[in-house]
């Protein structure tokens, strides 16, 4: 009979609660129409290049390397799995949350005639509202999704920051390159013009002026050195390394692909970590509200006790043999607002997760449109870089020829061959803001997880 009425409260508790308080979350709105434009829409495919993985996305062995490196020591990636590991454990935790407490607690009692023994063993279930169980189970679950998320974006940007830094160093040795290869010419020029000065055919301010410029050129380039060894260090400390040089590839290996317009499907960011993280965060507080929900109804809790008590060692009498069990259902009633106020407040921390999910999607939509439109840009001013470095390079040289033949002034030289030095390093850059585009792209679309 007492099991019957156990049950019979169990059920009438679960029927209490409601049935609001269990539905399961129903995911996020789908991102607006038109929210990475109509050049990405434009090139839309059912393949992404955020499906590469990273090892084949970066064809560099170099490259690879420190970004494994990274993986590996990285403080801030560390930190981040650890957070998983938590979530994880708070998940299990909360799983446990179904099962019941045990307890065993003897005691012995002396006197002068004779000693008693009590050893009871309890065991108690409160469902503390079984809808708040469940629900908080749930909550532990999105939760420790969004850690991995969260790790996984952590990871993304480390790739990210290792391959930025890294293309920078290349950029910044073809810039050293370029400025040495011009320091050699202009040694060559300065050499010319005072063989001329000596003949008589130029005077000795030109001399003067050749020789300034050939400082200024040698001052950019300690400037460039500089910053390699500024780049590095950074590089290092994303390594969790002491100060070293970085080994890496050549310039050469270093163009833009062949084409930046493919890959680009219209479920692109779904990969992303952040937007994936976002969702996380909607999903988790919708169940700290159905807690909050659950909170006002009904709570079923159930108790029960086995053991002996005895004046000796040994149970001689059955009476001895001690049992109970007992359940009970409590409704708050009165708390002075609070269970209503916490409720309210889950209400508009859901609405706020649920803003926030929104300007991330956004966010990441325009950071698509950008990157793409960054890598387009470089390809289509690509060949007119290099078109425009052949006509000044030609242009260079036929300007020392006249010189040589008293038919032109160093200043056209001078001119002629800073034109020709500014062209080169603008060539280098677009190629290093085309890759850094593209680096960017692959990020921004939620590659760099895998």
């Amino acid at each position: 009979m007492k099991s019957t009425n156990i049950f019979f409260t169990f059920i009438l508790s679960a029927l209490l609660t409601g049935c609001s308080i269990y539905g399961k979350y129903s995911g996020n709105a789908a991102p607006p129409e038109g929210l990475t434009g109509s050049e990405v829409n434009a090139c839309a495919q059912d393949a992404s290049i955020a499906d590469i993985p990273w090892k084949e996305f970066f064809q560099s062995p170099e490259l690879r390397a420190l970004i494994d490196t990274a993986l590996v020591r990285n403080t801030d990636l560390a930190v981040a799995r650890l957070k998983v590991q938590e979530a994880e454990a708070a998940l299990l935790g909360s799983k446990l949350g179904f099962l019941p407490s045990l307890a065993f607690n003897p005691s012995i009692s002396y006197d002068s005639d004779a000693s008693s023994y009590r050893i009871p063993l309890s065991i108690s279930w409160d469902n503390q509202g079984l809808g708040s169980i469940i629900n908080r189970k749930r909550e532990a679950q999105a939760r420790a999704e969004l850690s991995l998320d969260e790790e996984k974006g952590v990871q993304s940007r480390l790739i990210a920051s290792v391959s930025d830094a890294y293309c920078q160093l290349l950029l910044l040795d073809r810039q050293y390159q370029i400025i040495e290869t011009t320091e050699s010419v202009w040694n060559s020029v300065l050499q010319t013009q005072k063989a001329l000065m000596e003949n008589g055919k130029c005077y000795s301010t030109s001399v003067s002026q050749m020789e300034s410029s050939l400082i200024e050129v040698k001052i950019r380039k300690a400037d460039i050195l500089n910053e390699i060894k500024n780049v590095e260090y950074s590089i290092c400390l994303l390594l969790d390394w002491t100060p070293r040089p970085i080994h890496r590839g050549e310039w050469a290996a270093f163009t833009l692909p062949a084409s930046l317009k493919a890959g680009i499907p219209a479920r692109m960011l779904e990969k992303r970590p952040d937007v994936r993280a976002a969702g996380k965060s909607v999903e988790a507080a919708y169940y700290l509200s159905r807690q909050a929900l659950s909170a006002m109804f009904p709570s079923l809790s159930l108790s029960g006790m086995g053991g002996w008590v005895s004046q000796g060692v040994s149970i001689s009498n059955p009476a001895e043999l001690i049992a109970g069990t007992v359940g009970s259902l409590t409704q708050p009633i009165f708390a002075r607002g609070r269970l209503k106020t916490n409720y309210k407040i889950s209400q508009l921390q859901q609405e706020e997760a649920s803003k926030a999910y929104s300007r991330t999607v956004l966010t990441a939509g325009n950071e698509v449109n950008r990157n793409l439109r960054a890598c387009q840009l470089a390809e289509e001013k690509d060949a007119l870089y290099k078109s425009q470095v052949a006509i000044l390079d030609e242009s260079y040289a036929a300007t020392r020829e006249l010189m040589r033949n008293g038919k032109a002034s160093y200043i056209e030289v001078l001119v002629a061959q800073n034109n020709l030095l500014n062209a080169q390093l603008s060539e280098a850059s677009n190629i290093y803001s085309g890759v850094i585009g593209l680096i960017s792209l692959y990020i921004s679309l939620g590659g760099g997880v895998e």
